[in-house]
């Protein structure tokens, strides 16, 4: 018997020390990685033959003008009132735009117009106005695969657009998360694919900041398209800034295609990719999320919502991309489980109050609390684009 005993106290020394060493020598990845291009990033104003570049701004004790973007560089955009073109007053860019009498073609053609230069963090949103948008989940194939997803799928996202110089606010014991998307607007409601043809489209930039608590706390891992979390964890007053030009292409689909999107998180590079990577361009997204307005599926703020309202894309709401890989979200990691393993039988296994994979997300959300790797108080995030101007955006208790 002694035997035995010694051998049964040797084995679970064994496995203890084996379970610490397993514990210890676990990964603790900070963020996903990413592959860059070599060429670095070019922001410029697209051609004319390609694309109208538009922008916003309050006149001083006035109204909303919007003004033809004829170039930017730092933090100064130089372009023409659209009233010098002949458009009628609109606080609406599509309207602004629809009634001028004749659009210059060239740069040169434009310069013969009077300009006007203005600072960027003078310029307003150029997301839609509403509050009620439809972002998009695992959209680009790298992050789909970190995220362990196999389809793309939708979800309502409520709060207003900010503008391209804004601040997001970390809350205490929140992991914020960012996101650099493309966005797409329209002129008029959607709700057929040929109002979508029909549409004039204005293509922006935008990031989507994420509370990855509420991912942990509410999405379902087996069925993401499901949506549970996404809104909760995406939704905010400041959770939604947009870039500073609204580009109206001429061919929507080979521009956004071409276009590229990155991030910098004080100033260390974080994502990288094109248009050309989504699995499902705008006009499939528009298909799919008009397929998805039926039923009062989407789980926001406890109950249950619709994707959109009335079955339409409202002119005053926006679509989104998704994003690219390089976000800071990362799983589990083997520590996190053998703590929550720990964690789960120390207080009481089966007879405890929590189960095991609430004790698990429980762990997890500690665990990355500890570690900062996400966004904290004092952080830059720099949206970046080949034509469609950048984001800056602080961080803020």
């Amino acid at each position: 018997m002694k035997r035995i005993a010694i051998l049964s106290s040797s084995a679970l020394l064994v496995f203890a020390v084996g379970v610490f060493v397993a514990w210890v020598t676990s990964p603790d990845p900070k963020y996903n990685p990413a592959s860059f291009e070599e060429v670095p990033l070019v922001e410029r104003v697209a051609p004319f033959e390609d694309a109208i570049t538009l922008a916003q701004y309050v006149e001083d004790e006035g109204p909303v003008r919007t003004i033809l973007v004829l170039a930017f560089e730092g933090e100064a955009v130089t372009g023409v009132d659209l009233r010098e073109l002949g458009a009628t007053n609109s606080s609406n860019p599509f309207e602004a735009l629809a009634t001028v009498e004749a659009l210059p073609i060239t740069v040169e053609q434009a310069g013969a117009y009077p300009s006007i230069i203005l600072p960027m963090d003078r310029l307003l949103p150029t997301g839609s106005i509403g509050s009620r948008h439809i972002g998009t989940g695992t959209n680009f194939p790298e992050h789909a695969e970190e995220a362990n997803s196999t389809s793309v799928f939708g979800f309502p996202k409520f709060g207003k657009a900010t503008p391209a110089r804004t601040t997001v606010r970390q809350q205490p014991g929140i992991l914020l998360d960012y996101e650099v998307e493309l966005c797409m607007r329209f002129d008029r409601d959607i709700a057929s694919i040929e109002d979508f043809e029909a549409a004039v489209k204005g293509v922006f930039l935008c990031g989507d900041f994420t509370n990855r608590n509420a991912i942990v706390e509410l999405a379902d891992p087996n069925n993401l398209d499901s949506g549970s979390g996404f809104s909760d964890a995406k939704s905010g007053p400041d959770f939604f800034p947009t870039g500073p030009f609204l580009v109206v292409p001429r061919d929507w689909q080979t521009f956004v295609a071409g276009l590229r999107m990155t991030t910098s998180l004080n100033n260390s590079n974080r994502q990288d990719a094109r248009g050309a990577e989504m699995t499902l361009n705008f006009r499939e997204l528009v298909a799919k999320s008009l397929g998805d307005m039926s039923e009062r599926r989407f789980l926001y703020q406890g109950g249950r919502d619709f994707l959109a309202k009335d079955g339409v894309i409202g002119e005053d709401m926006t679509i989104m991309s998704g994003t690219s890989e390089g976000t800071i979200f990362t799983g589990p990691t083997r520590g996190d489980m053998i703590e929550a393993v720990v964690r789960y039988i120390l207080n009481g296994g089966p007879l405890a109050n929590l189960s095991f994979l609430e004790s698990a997300k429980a762990t997890f959300i500690e665990n990355e609390q500890e570690t900062s790797h996400f966004l904290t108080p004092g952080d830059t995030v720099r949206h970046g684009s080949s034509d469609l101007g950048n984001i800056v955006i602080e961080v803020t208790l």
